[in-house]
Parts: structure tokens; C-alpha cells; sequence
């Protein structure tokens, strides 16, 4: 990308009643003179109405936002153009707009620019786009935490506790051949040690941010033939799996996305689980749904209501350890409704927990299922939410974990009496923790962030 250039991309969803294009950079003014009309001349921030050439004999109506530098999101001059007008007339203005001079937006360069320009730091530049991929509140909070800037506050407060005590130690070595001491070894200690503190504190504090940003996941569990792949198709609404009376049809992790209001969730079904599995491939199929059931969210554990003997379903109940469970008591409409109640109530004493009567045939208990799942998996959230955590990336996490053991090894070297490794070393976390809100100007890490962004963002 050449950040000298003057951009343009559709910055509104597809669809609406209007869309908005942007344009950003030293010629943004000279284009949209090209293609707006209005009444007074575009000389200051503020909103017109006017009309945009789509090409030679044919206005629209329009409103043209304009925001110059640096008061704007880019940091340069910007423009959003608003009109209610067809897709195919809206690109015929973007080729208009191409034609003189403006070139299309690379995915996130408007935010890459804000990024450059000082307006954002990269952990806020991040952030922009998470709160566009977000599709609950739980996630969009974490998003908007990161975006007022919690993450770069909390480092850099670190940061200038490892500048003074650096500071401190390399006066010493400047003035190591006079008798001043400008921080004892014992101190320098105790304040590393604080510093280490309060990283492993931001660590211990905070969540992966890949688990609220990734969507909640709820597996469906239970012995071979309790009716689980019917229950995936029936919650999804289509076939995802297949259905069979033959025990073991499926064997490997098959999964769908679940929408419950606003709400989604990656619901998947894997093979039926057994007691004393027959066979090295039964083995296998078993680890491997045992592995994606611990990582889940949630867990829908099916037990055959017609079935007259529960101690398989006891025995593979034993073999999974949820953070939460649903116990739903599946093909409810084999039995008499009368009959149908006591089961559940069996059911419950034997497991100890209340189960839901479920059928996928007659659609009984599908609408409380989809409010328990959603119930669940927004308790799991909102109790990460009440405490307000901080919420770091993978690449958060690395810098913090990098930067403890540098510190800790500071720590070490400075009581063997090498304050000169313990000084690269503390330069070494400082730099580190910088990174998090200010990368260097490497082309390929600016590409590999701002890539996952849309366009026109």
C-alpha cells in the first residue's frame, strides 16, 4: 500500500438504504469536487447537502461529512459521501472516483492510516476490527475495552516502572568507578520482582481474547444412537448430519452455526461415546470427540428416553467433565405423555439433575432447549464480563509472557552482580511491552494485521 495515495471503498454493509463511501488522503477534496454539488463551497468539517454526478446527465441526492486533518478518523483529510441510491448506480460513482486519480482501498487501510497518522495505537487499530466481527454483547465489550485503550494503559504504567529502575541502574554503571550508589542490588531485586508482579498479574487478570471473539461453543454428547445427529438437524433447521438406526454412523466432529436471536454459537455433534469402546478405530472416534467435548462451552447430554436400560449412558456420562451440561431426555415421543413425565422424573434421580424432554419428531422441548443453550452460554460470559477483565490476543499474551522473563532473568543477573546483562535484559521488556501498542514500521506486520479487515474499514 501507498499511504501517499487518496483512497475510496464502500464503507456501509451491502443491502441498506444508503450507502456511504469513504475517502481518505491528500486529494480527497479535489475528488469529491469532482463528483458533489452543493450550494456553499466544502471548506469546512461539517455536513452538506447536494447532489453527486454518477456520470454525465444523472444526479442523486447525496450528503457529503467532511473532516479534515487531523480532526478526522485517518488523521488526514476524509470524506464519507451518503447517498440512497442502487448498488450498480453507487459503483458507477466509485469508477467515477477511480477515474480521477482516487484508487481503491487496501482491506483496513483506512485504520492502518489511523494507525500511522498516531490516532490509534495497534492495540486499538485491533480492536476496530473485532467490534466489526463481533456478533454478541459479550464479544463487542471485550472488543470496545481494547479500543479505549485498558490494554496500553496498564503496560505503559509498567513500561515507566522499568525505565526508572533501568535508569537507575545504568547511572550506576556510568558512575561505576565513583563511590555513589545510585540503587542497591537489593532494591533493584525487590523492584524487578514488583514489576514481574504485576505482569503476572495482568496475565493471571485477563482472558484470551480468542475466547470471546471466537463464537461459544456446545457439543452434543451421549451414547451411539441416542438421537444425536436428529438433534443437531432439528436445532440448525437443515441436515447436517446423518441419520441412521445403525449404531456409530457418525465418526468424526460435525458442526453447524446455531443463531438464537441475536446469538450464535458453533453447535457440533461427534461419535456416540461407549463405555469399553471394541476396537483401536472406536479408540480413536472416542479420544477425538472426548478432546472437542473439553473445550466447548456447553454440552447437550442425549440419553434415549425409550431405551429401558440407562447404565451405558452412566458409564460414557463419566468419561466427559463440561464446564456446563444440558441433560435432555431424547425421542420423548416414543412414550405415552404420561409415561414421558415419569421417565424424565427417573431420568433426574438417577442422574441427580433435571432433564428436558426432547423431540426432534414433534419438535417438544426444541424451543427450551435453544433458551438453556443460550441461557449457558451467556452466564459463562457475563461472568467474565462482571469482572471486567482485560481481554489480550495471542500476540498480547506472547509479548507479556516474553516480557516476565526478561524481568525475572534481570532479577537473577543483577544478584550475580551483571548489571550490564540486567540492563539489555529490562531494555529487552521495555521494548517488548512497546510493541504491543507501537510496532515497527515493518511492512509485513502492518499486511499480516490489517489484512483480516474488510474493505472500506
Amino acid at each position: 500500500m501507498n499511504y501517499a495515495d487518496t483512497i475510496v471503498a464502500v464503507s456501509s454493509a451491502t443491502g441498506g438504504l444508503r450507502s456511504i463511501l469513504r475517502v481518505t488522503g491528500p486529494e480527497t477534496l479535489t475528488a469529491c469536487r469532482r463528483v458533489f454539488t452543493a450550494p456553499i463551497p466544502l471548506e469546512a468539517n461539517g455536513i452538506l447537502a447536494g447532489s453527486v454526478a454518477i456520470e454525465d446527465g444523472l444526479t442523486v441526492d447525496a450528503r457529503l461529512y467532511l473532516f479534515f486533518a487531523p480532526h478526522s478518523y485517518t488523521g488526514e483529510d476524509l470524506a464519507e459521501l451518503h447517498v440512497q441510491a442502487s448498488g450498480v448506480l453507487v459503483e458507477a460513482l466509485v469508477q467515477r472516483l477511480l477515474a480521477s486519480g482516487v484508487r481503491t482501498a487496501g482491506p483496513g487501510e483506512f485504520t492502518a492510516r489511523a494507525y500511522l497518522n498516531g490516532k490509534l495505537d495497534l492495540a486499538q487499530a485491533e480492536a476496530v476490527n473485532e467490534i466489526i466481527a463481533s456478533s454478541n454483547r459479550f464479544q463487542l465489550k471485550a472488543a470496545e475495552r481494547l479500543l479505549s485503550g485498558r490494554l496500553t494503559q496498564s503496560t505503559d504504567t509498567i513500561r515507566s516502572a522499568l525505565m526508572d529502575c533501568l535508569s537507575l541502574i545504568e547511572a550506576g554503571l556510568d558512575f561505576s568507578g565513583e563511590d555513589i550508589e545510585f540503587i542497591s542490588a537489593e532494591d533493584a531485586v525487590a523492584r524487578l520482582n514488583g514489576i514481574g508482579r504485576d505482569l503476572e498479574e495482568l496475565l493471571a487478570g485477563s482472558i484470551r481474547y480468542e475466547a470471546l471473539l471466537d463464537l461459544p461453543a456446545v457439543g452434543i454428547a451421549g451414547a451411539p444412537n441416542a438421537g444425536k445427529s436428529s438433534l443437531l438437524n432439528a436445532l440448525l433447521g437443515h441436515d447436517r448430519s446423518i441419520v441412521s438406526d445403525q449404531p456409530k454412523t457418525t465418526r468424526d466432529v460435525l458442526s453447524g452455526l446455531l443463531r438464537i436471536d441475536r446469538f450464535q454459537c458453533v453447535l457440533f455433534d461427534c461419535a456416540g461415546l461407549l463405555g469399553a469402546p471394541d476396537n483401536i478405530l472406536d479408540q480413536l472416534t472416542q479420544q477425538a470427540a472426548i478432546e472437542a467435548l473439553r473445550h466447548c462451552d456447553a454440552v447437550i447430554f442425549c440419553v434415549d428416553a425409550a431405551n429401558p436400560d440407562w447404565s451405558e449412558d452412566l458409564s460414557v456420562r463419566t468419561l466427559i467433565e463440561p464446564k456446563t451440561i444440558i441433560y435432555v431426555a431424547t425421542k420423548s415421543d416414543l412414550l405415552p405423555s404420561v409415561a414421558s413425565n415419569g421417565t424424565v422424573e427417573r431420568l433426574s434421580r438417577l442422574f441427580d439433575a433435571p432433564f428436558l424432554a426432547v423431540s426432534v419428531k414433534t419438535g417438544q422441548g426444541l424451543d427450551a432447549l435453544r433458551s438453556r443453550i443460550f441461557s449457558s452460554c451467556v452466564t459463562r460470559y457475563a461472568a467474565r464480563d462482571a469482572h471486567d477483565e482485560i481481554a489480550l490476543t495471542t500476540r498480547h499474551r506472547q509479548t507479556v509472557s516474553e516480557a516476565v522473563e526478561s524481568v525475572r532473568q534481570a532479577g537473577r543477573e543483577i544478584a550475580r552482580g551483571n548489571e550490564e546483562v540486567a540492563a539489555a535484559l529490562i531494555r529487552t521488556a521495555y521494548e517488548a511491552l512497546a510493541g504491543i501498542g507501537q510496532q515497527p514500521l515493518d511492512e509485513q506486520i502492518l499486511d499480516r494485521i490489517f489484512s483480516r479487515f474488510c474493505i472500506g474499514k
